[in-house]
Parts: C-alpha cells; structure tokens; sequence
C-alpha cells in the first residue's frame, strides 16, 4: 500500500508544473526557514524576492560570498530530506529595471543585474527576474520609442551576458508592462533568446480587464514563469484619502509601477484561477506556478503559515 501511495504521488508530480512561492510571503524569515518551510508546506521550490527583509539580495548574509557554499550544501542536504519532492531555488526576483532616462543609470542596473546572474547560476536557479517599470504616455511617442529601446536594449545586454551562464532574463507583467500591448511591443526589439517573460497572471487581468485568453494569445511565445495572487474589487470612495502604509512605500521605492490591490488568500477572491489553468494546461506549459502573496507590502495580509499551506494545497487541486 505505502509503494502504491508514492508510485501514484510520483506520477502526481510528473502531471503538472512545479510550484514555488516568492519569499514576499515570509519577510521576518531567514534562508534556512525559508527553504525548511517550504519543503513542509508541499513546495517543490522557492523565489528568493528577499530574506530577512533585505531586499538587495546581494546584501543578504546568507548570500555573501563567504558563506555561498555553507548555504548551498544546507540547500542540498534540505533536497536530499525532501525525497520524492526535491526542492530548489527556481529563480531571483531582483529590483533591476532599465526604464532610467540615464545611460550612466543603466550601465548600473545592468551591472547589478550581472552580479544577480552570478549568484543565480552559484545555485543553480533558472532565471534573474528584471523590470521594464514604467513608459512615457502615449501623448509622447518619440519619447515613448526611445524608452522600449532603452529598455530592450538593457535586457539584450543581460541576457546576453545570462546566455553564458545558462540563466534567463525574465521580464514580469508589472508597472506599464502589466499591459500585453506594452510587452508585445518591447519584444519586438528583443533579440537575445535568453530574454523572457514571467507572466504575473493577475496584474493584466485585474488593473487593464484583460480577458485571460487574450493576454496569453500574445504573451505565448516568451512566458516561461508565472505569478499567482487573488483579489476582491472594494468600494471605492472618490472623497476618501487614499494611505498608503510605509511598507507599500518601500514597495513603490523600488517599483514606481507598483499598483495597489485588495489580495486576498488564494481562491477566495475573484481572481478566474481556472481558466488561467485551462490555458497553461492547453499550452503544456511546464514552468513555475508561483505564489506571489504580498506580506512584505501589505502587512495585514495573512501570515505566510496560512498562505503558503493553502496555495500548495488550491494549484494541485485546481490543475488536476
């Protein structure tokens, strides 16, 4: 009976994509209760958005260069006790984005944005995660032409650079990309095919009423990750002061394209979850489902002990 139960849970696994969840969930923990987590909680991997609290990944503990190796051989050993469900980092979720007017600006992402590629490959994660973040209105086409070039330019040179160490450069449906049209047209200049996209299902849906299946027709060719989260539609008071918590202000530090919404735990909201399922599962995608739930930015979110049990738990039963 026990050989049964773990030949039909093999066969489980081997039948849909791998989940993973953004260490935005869990922004009090450090990388060995991340990862101890999410081997408990049914993960089969995890997207290192920050640890601790820091962002900069480059500036956590754990990823220092003295102590890469004593992080990677905890990560092996976790692999190891995780027996038929190996765990790993599927990507880095960084801050780079190239939508800065200045050169000298770029040139900095850029070189952030290599470090971060370094550190992906040291432990073996699939992609750097980057930003387009915001575009000049339509009323300023000139300079609205030269932003996408700026942009793709910044990520032809990353992913260029990427190619040699076997990771992707994932651009995420966030900020003015949020919208399919935007990212349609930015991969339009892109050459490097270690340039991607890391579709957050949720953003065009909800901020530009994008129809699932339409989002995907064009978004197709390049997703190779996705964002998951859920949401409810609030009454809105024209005459009330919007506040904005200071967590959300850091969010807004890093992201200006960051935009509001009232999340709530996964399945619970409005989010069509199953057809964006149905889509993926047409495809035959094979990449990541990861659970993008906001703690960091919105600290009366559920804590990650309820969210994260629950997501693993909703995608298996959603996607078989």
């Amino acid at each position: 009976m026990g050989f049964s139960h773990c030949i039909i849970e093999f066969m489980e696994l081997l039948a849909m994509p791998k989940i993973a969840f953004s260490t935005l969930a869990c922004p009090t923990w450090d990388f060995e209760q991340i990862v101890t987590a999410g081997i408990r909680d049914g993960y089969d991997g995890v997207e290192i958005r920050q640890v601790g609290g820091e962002t900069e990944l480059l500036k956590v503990p754990s990823f220092a260069s003295s102590r890469r190796a004593t992080s990677r051989q905890f990560l092996r050993r976790s692999q190891d006790a995780a027996g038929l469900r190996p765990f790993s980092i599927c990507g880095l979720a960084s801050s780079v984005r190239f939508d800065y007017p200045q050169q000298a600006e770029r040139e900095a992402q850029l070189s952030i944005g290599k470090a971060y590629v370094e550190l992906a490959a040291e432990f073996e994660a699939g992609f750097v995660r980057v930003f387009g973040d915001t575009l000049p209105p339509d009323s300023q086409p000139g300079e609205r032409a030269a932003a996408f070039d700026q942009i793709a330019e910044g990520c032809n040179r990353l992913g260029e650079f990427a190619a040699g160490h076997k990771v992707d450069i994932l651009l995420e449906t966030h900020g003015d990309f949020a919208e399919s049209a935007a990212v349609k047209e930015l991969f339009g200049r892109i050459e490097s095919s270690a340039v991607g996209v890391l579709w957050d299902t949720h953003h065009p849906w909800r901020f530009h009423h994008e129809a699932p299946e339409s989002t995907f027709a064009i978004l197709r060719p390049w997703v190779r990750h996705t964002h998951w989260k859920d949401s409810i539609t609030l009454p809105h008071d024209e005459n009330a002061t919007t506040s904005v918590t200071s967590a959300e202000q850091g969010a807004f530090a890093l992201m200006s394209g960051h935009r509001h919404a009232d999340y709530v735990l996964f399945g619970g909201g409005e989010f069509p979850i199953a057809e964006f399922v149905r889509l993926l599962k047409v495809a035959g995608y094979d990449g990541w489902l990861s659970l993008e739930w906001e703690k960091m930015w919105h600290p009366e979110l559920e804590n990650p002990e309820v969210a994260l049990p629950l997501f693993a738990r909703k995608m298996r039963e959603f996607w078989n």
